[in-house]
């Protein structure tokens, strides 16, 4: 079974979140394919970003893969940024699945909103590769992690340029209830990890 880190944004998604990450339980005694639950919920907005940061790594431990769960803000959010960026330094697989049209305890979907690993890339600079995010209109170097990162921890292919590389040019997308999710996101995040190599 394959443990997966999921991101999403908690307030307005937790429902949908809690429906896809069981999901795999209805498939798992007639597929081996599925996933262990490795995830965190958002700490206390008390915590310094120091602690929260140190919290968001600790629930990436020992995980393969990082499934962001998209609902319509999920790109915005500063700490799925984070879960992505700390993701790409991991080596975790990355997908994005698309949850605005799974119902939350009230009956109702949400609407589409970008994809959050088109929201972040890499570039190269003279000093390394680095990663970036778009914000406020326009691309700007992440904050929240600053060194670089070795080429050799990448599972893909390293920007050449300073060019930005967003991170959905290398990773998959798959919409949860237009794909029949339920039956297939063990599958799909099968496909992250043997892109990753993990």
């Amino acid at each position: 079974m394959r443990r997966t880190f999921f991101s999403f944004h908690y307030a307005p998604d937790v429902w949908r979140a809690w429906n896809v990450r069981n999901s795999w339980v209805v498939q798992n005694e007639k597929n081996s394919e599925g996933f262990f639950d490795g995830s965190v919920f958002e700490a206390s907005q008390k915590e310094s970003d120091d602690v929260l940061k140190a919290f968001l790594r600790k629930g990436l431990e020992n995980t393969s893969v990082t499934c962001v769960l998209a609902g319509a803000s999920t790109w915005s959010r500063r700490w799925v940024r984070y879960e992505i960026a700390r993701s790409v330094v991991k080596g975790n697989g990355l997908l994005t699945v698309n949850i605005d049209g799974v119902k939350n305890d009230k009956g109702m979907s949400s609407i589409k909103g970008a994809n959050p690993l088109a929201q972040m890339a890499l570039y190269r600079t003279t000093s390394g590769i680095f990663l970036a995010e778009w914000k406020e209109g326009k691309w700007v170097k992440y904050a929240d992690y600053t060194l670089a990162i070795p080429e050799k921890d990448l599972w893909f292919d390293a920007p050449r340029t300073t060019n930005i590389v967003q991170l959905s040019t290398h990773c998959m997308s798959y919409d949860f209830v237009e794909q029949n999710g339920r039956t297939n996101i063990g599958s799909w995040i099968e496909t992250a990890a043997g892109l990753a190599g993990r």
